[in-house]
């Protein structure tokens, strides 16, 4: 690129800013290095005195000069012992203002993604990640060959979403390098928030899940623990919504259209995936999986800086391709042209779509290659680093002694089929070993109660793609069915079947004969005789002992297709199974798995979720932060947020609340503007902010939150104007999340909510009293404006059906006060504010069966008042749109899509009668505002740090190793 810049020019040009009618002329280092070039600050007004300070009088080559930090240590062409020391010295890289902005403007030079002549707002903001980029190299680098050096066990995150969020004020965040980059940017006529706002968000994940995996990368590099994260790469992330008068439209993610900073490529790591084909057993009696589809994946790394250290640890992404000669070069010059890149589109797509569409047998398909290739491509480096960092003498019975690999939800399920693939057909270890050692290494969080959620995935389909695979669940289906019945026979087996078939792996397939001999139950089959079994000597069972078969008379056969259980696989081969929250993993153990939990107690734990609170306080709310460490006396808590339980004993004070308001006051305001540059409504900052962001879906019921102001906003219209001020306090109401695509029911939710918002926002009798607002797109970037700005938070779902949830945590850190049913982490958040602190509504969780049961049998009354909220949507007061396909499902007594499954017309009574509490409690602003100190007060247990703590300490068994 210099040299496409007239490098032959023999002085410098003037160009004019357009936006100031301003000249400067910059020098770079070029004309230091005998081109004299000209560098254009885009639309700032540049300081006079730039030129003099940033090259000052000093030698330039020396100031300017940056070594180069490989991003990934390089082996010696010498000896194969790694780099030599001398060359090992760390990089000559500043932290002063002045060296920064040298740095950035080199890599506005030299790393170039834009016009070389022109130093706009895109163009500053690639050059200055990339300048932060060389400091977490450089601290990466380090982190690396200490854990290379050290070789500790290390943890291994798989998780097919990472919802990273921006990465410029984190990074400068974290290396405590904010205030030197602000001062920096300023100096080249920028400011820093300006350039932050010019990041994308990375768009790798979709909701808690992913958010839940990049608050632990944050945790584990802060608290120096050996870890690394595995996902895909997606290059049109989940989908960009966009909110029309149609409700959600999606379109294609553009994060990577520009380009990608903070990615390092590793072109030289790749590993071979394949598909399809056949197996066949070799000469040495090792199955071989053979011909099919290959293509391979490449990594891509992420640094994740710890904050206050220097330990960097990396997420690795994968993306896929074939190699060139896969080009079908004659059928291209044929004209075939698409026949002659089949094999490249192929590969592309896999990671095109994060969740692509599974509706049909293509797009089932297409996920099980995802996760695949997220499995296959990680275990295999894992293994190459646990040989490389074996230095040549392999011991495979200490692999679960260096390696521990976390699968967040049943996404990564296929990492158990494929280690044991690789131990036993290319590792050459017997089943026996590769099993025991898998058992040791791989561990499983649950996420859900769900059963969609709970991945199910069709036999026939899986043994087309992974036929090897196929065969080795089949075999742990067959051990575990084994273990079972081996364990149960001093007890016998009446009435047992059932409770091996909903236990075992594969579904709506047959028991083997050997199991069905053993299950004789007078209520359920005939009773075998003796005589009418018969030994065969030549079949063996897992443990190689005799197989028992048998003539019995069988069931009709089953015409539902066989399925494979992924988190029955997670549960079987992991050495613990998690929660995400105490209710839940109660739930689990008393219900999704316990049959699981009779058997093995002891596998099963609980994790509560956290979120770090460098980004979810320190960093989004810096006001409020400023206030924390004003009244705790130094910022100690936001690596020990424990200290936060301090601030109680000045809940009351009035300056505090004072500070307090006005803290909460600037966020409420930029809030305000955000709405109205996003969606063209004004809002009154003086109303209460009452938010519900999350991803659309039934059991999270905005439909119930939606229904409620459709109430609340009939009241009103059937109210004088002083009536409706004596009653209602003023309120904005706001969305945000994304429906999936193919969710039909969640998009209609998303309809109503813009219809009903279109009315109230544009009716003027009731003005500012009551506004709701969708806001479009919501990701990490926004929830961090969002969030810092709240005051009443939803988190309403059906007691039982949500995990945890962490926007709850995210939202108490800030000092928003939750309304909300005892579920998920709602619990535990609840008992450390104090139940003063939140408002409660809705029925628990161990009442919800009996709720449904009452429904089916016509038992339940509906209140008038749910009723009529009902009706008023009918009566078109909101639009022409149908809304009977969503009210429906909300009536009848069962059936799919029917019988309010949710129990929204259960919970609608005390869910407005909570929120009338709401209005009361918030015109005492003294009360309102001890309640929002007293939420940030109690939710230092929720960090991030804490959890990561447990999952070491009682999971991983991996410990702190800080870079020097």
């Amino acid at each position: 690129m210099a040299a496409a810049a007239g490098a032959g020019a023999s002085t410098a040009s003037i160009h004019q800013d357009q936006s100031t009618d301003r000249k400067c002329t910059l020098r770079t280092r070029n004309e230091f290095l005998g081109s004299p070039r000209t560098f254009f600050l885009g639309g700032t007004k540049c300081p006079t005195s730039l030129c003099s300070w940033l090259f000052g009088n000093s030698s330039p080559r020396r100031q300017l000069s940056i070594q180069a930090v490989a991003s990934e240590p390089k082996p010696k062409t010498t000896d194969g012992n790694g780099i030599s020391n001398r060359y090992l010295q760390r990089s000559n890289l500043s932290n002063d203002a002045e060296s920064i902005a040298k740095n950035i403007i080199h890599h506005a030079e030299y790393s170039p993604f834009f016009s070389p002549l022109q130093f706009e707002l895109q163009a500053a903001y690639i050059a200055t990640a990339q300048s932060v980029r060389d400091t977490l190299i450089r601290n990466w680098n380090e982190t690396y060959r200490l854990f290379q050096d050290k070789n500790p066990k290390q943890a291994y995150y798989l998780s097919m979403e990472f919802l990273q969020g921006r990465a410029l004020l984190n990074a400068v965040g974290n290396l405590e390098l904010k205030d030197a980059y602000a001062e920096a940017l300023n100096n080249l006529g920028y400011t820093l928030e300006t350039v932050i706002e010019k990041e994308p968000d990375a768009a790798l994940g979709n909701g808690g899940l992913g958010r839940l995996a990049s608050c632990f990368l944050d945790s584990l590099a802060t608290l120096n623990l050996p870890a690394w994260g595995y996902g895909l790469r997606y290059r049109y992330g989940l989908f960009h919504q966009k909110i029309t008068k149609e409700g959600q439209e999606e379109v294609a993610e553009s994060w990577l259209e520009s380009g990608n900073p903070w990615e390092i490529p590793r072109l030289d790591i790749s590993y071979p995936i394949k598909f399809f084909g056949e197996v066949v057993e070799g000469s040495d009696g090792r199955k071989q999986w053979v011909n099919g589809e290959n293509i391979r994946a490449i990594a891509y790394d992420l640094p994740i800086p710890g904050y206050k250290t220097k330990n960097t640890i990396n997420l690795r992404l994968w993306s896929t391709s074939v190699p060139a000669e896969s080009f079908n070069l004659s059928a291209f010059n044929a004209g075939h042209h698409d026949e002659a890149n089949q094999a490249h589109a192929n590969a592309a797509k896999i990671c095109n779509v994060l969740y692509p569409g599974d509706d049909s047998k293509e797009g089932k398909i297409l996920r099980l290659k995802q996760q695949y290739t997220l499995c296959s491509a990680s275990l295999q480096d894992i293994i190459f680093h646990f040989k490389e960092r074996s230095k040549n003498k392999v011991n495979w019975s200490e692999f679960p002694n260096k390696v521990a690999i976390q699968m967040n939800d049943t996404h990564p399920t296929l990492s158990v089929p494929e280690l044991m693939r690789i131990l036993v057909d290319l590792e050459g270890l017997s089943w026996e070993e590769a099993w025991n050692i898998t058992q040791k290494t791989v561990a499983y969080t649950n996420h859900t109660v769900l059963p969609e959620a709970l991945e199910r995935w069709p036999l026939e389909i899986m043994k087309k793609l992974l036929p090897r695979h196929v065969e080795i669940i089949e075999k742990i289906d067959e051990q575990f069915l084994l273990s079972i019945v081996e364990l149960h026979k001093p007890t016998g087996f009446t009435n047992f079947e059932d409770t091996l078939k909903k236990m075992r792996i594969l579904e709506n397939v047959e028991l083997p004969p050997w199991v069905t001999s053993l299950l004789v139950s007078s209520s359920e089959s005939e009773e075998v005789s003796s005589s009418e079994q018969e030994i065969d000597e030549d079949a063996t069972s897992i443990d190689d002992s005799p197989k028992v078969t048998a003539k019995v008379t069988k069931k009709p056969v089953s015409t539902a297709p066989g399925m494979v259980r992924m988190a029955n696989l997670c549960v079987i081969a992991g050495h613990t199974v998690n929660g995400v929250a105490a209710i839940h993993s109660e739930i689990v153990k008393n219900e999704v798995f316990n049959d699981f939990y009779k058997i093995w107690p002891n596998k099963f734990q609980n994790k509560t979720n956290g979120v770090t609170p460098r980004r979810w306080l320190y960093f989004c709310n810096p006001e409020l932060s400023k206030v924390i460490t004003k009244w705790l006396g130094s910022e100690d808590w936001v690596l020990r947020t424990d200290d936060l339980t301090k601030l109680r004993q000045f809940a009351e004070n009035d300056e505090l609340q004072k500070e307090w308001r006005e803290a909460k006051r600037i966020r409420k305001l930029k809030l305000a503007a955000y709405i109205k540059e996003k969606t063209g409504y004004t809002i009154n900052p003086d109303a209460l902010f009452d938010i519900q962001v999350k991803r659309i879906h039934e059991y999270k019921r905005q439909f119930l939150n939606i229904l409620g102001i459709v109430y609340r906003y009939k009241k009103m219209k059937e109210m004088t104007p002083e009536e409706r001020r004596a009653k209602y306090t003023p309120r904005v109401c706001i969305f945000g999340g994304k429906a999936f695509a193919t969710y039909v029911q969640a998009k209609r939710i998303v309809r109503l909510i813009t219809d009903v918002g279109a009315v109230i926002n544009n009716d003027p009798e009731i003005g500012d009293l009551l506004k709701v607002i969708f806001v479009p797109d919501y990701n990490v970037s926004v929830a961090e404006i969002l969030i810092p700005a709240s005051e009443l938070s939803e988190h309403i779902s059906t007691a039982g059906m949500e995990a945890s949830g962490t926007s709850n945590m995210k939202f108490a850190m800030n000092g928003c006060v939750l309304i909300g049913t005892l579920d998920g982490a709602n619990v535990e958040i609840r008992e450390c504010v104090g139940e003063e602190n939140f408002f409660l509504f809705g029925a628990y969780a161990h009442e919800i069966a009996g709720l449904r049961q009452e429904r089916r049998e016509g038992k339940f009354k509906p209140d008038p008042r749910f009723e009529e909220a009902k009706a008023f949507i009918r009566s078109g007061a909101f639009g022409k749109y149908d809304y009977t396909e969503l009210l429906g499902s909300l009536e009848g007594n069962e059936g799919f899509g029917r019988g309010d499954y949710f129990l929204v017309g259960k919970d609608f009574p005390a869910y407005i009668e909570c929120q009338d509490l709401v209005d009361k409690a918030y015109k005492d602003v003294k009360a309102w505002t001890k309640m929002s100190i007293l939420n940030t007060a109690g939710s230092g247990m929720f960090s991030s740090d804490r959890t990561i703590l447990q999952y070491a300490n009682e999971i991983w068994s991996i410990s702190p190793l800080p870079v020097p």
